[in-house]
């Protein structure tokens, strides 16, 4: 296994001030993101580490939906069309039904944000699957009404207010980023049921998400798992260690108390 970069000083790995350490698995599909982050939960247990999903958790919905009788498929495909359009530039965001569902599954990683940062207060480690970002616009847990254009006045108010919600989550940089690198081939082998050339943009933009200046360790997550896990987990522990020595007393940031 390699490290794409150099070994982050210890220095870098300082806990942000008044919370406890956060960690961020971010990658493309087929990364490892989410059995790490609950795998590496579970190995430190005793610290406490807490698992954080950070996602939308639409894939899954998408899939309930297509196993519903006679019309499940056809609404599956509607639905997928025009969230495909919503996060495509130059395109036109589908209607203000569409904005209003991608609006509230924002609202929804803002709940699950404020969860975590609650987790983070209470003294808890955050290992967090994903984690929102303002560099790629449309998908990649970014912003989902940035990037086709405002198809009227109300759209574009939501389009304002969701970025507006995301701004204030990226503003909490994590302790440090742990990016998962992987090829579009083995993406592909890994989620055989996922769309080729929207894999193809997730690892391109891999490299162009900068979390808001946050302390970024590259793993090459094509490796074999336990290769992958032990490297992660070195990172880890070097952020645990730096904590003990600072040992900070929690605060929530005020301004994500509530959305506005």
């Amino acid at each position: 296994m390699k490290v794409v970069n150099a070994p982050v000083p210890a220095g870098s790995l300082q806990p942000s001030a008044g919370m406890a350490p956060l960690i961020a698995l971010v990658g493309c599909d087929g990364a490892g993101k989410t059995t790490l982050a609950a795998d590496l939960c579970a190995a430190l247990a005793w610290y406490p580490a807490t698992y954080c999903y950070l996602g939308l958790g639409s894939r899954g919905i998408a899939d309930r939906i297509a196993r519903w009788p006679l019309v499940g498929r056809l609404l599956e495909r509607r639905l997928s069309a025009r969230a495909s359009q919503a996060r495509s530039k130059g395109q036109k965001i589908p209607g203000l039904l569409t904005a209003l569902v991608i609006y509230a599954f924002s609202l929804l990683r803002l709940h699950r944000f404020r969860h975590m940062l609650q987790v983070r207060h209470d003294g808890q480690l955050a290992i967090c699957d994903r984690y929102p970002q303002l560099d790629v616009a449309g998908f990649y847990d970014g912003p989902g009404l940035a990037a086709a254009r405002a198809s009227g006045p109300v759209t574009a108010w939501l389009a304002r207010r969701e970025r507006r919600l995301y701004e204030r989550m990226v503003a909490c940089r994590p302790t440090v980023v742990i990016r998962l690198n992987i090829d579009v081939e083995t993406a592909l082998q890994r989620k055989p049921d996922h769309e080729v050339e929207l894999l193809r943009q997730k690892v391109a933009a891999t490299s162009m998400i900068r979390f808001n200046g946050a302390t970024i360790v590259d793993v090459d997550a094509c490796q074999p798992y336990e290769q992958v896990r032990a490297e992660v987990m070195q990172i880890i522990q070097r952020v645990i260690q730096a904590n003990r020595r600072k040992c900070p007393h929690s605060v929530v940031p005020a301004e994500l108390a509530a959305a506005s």
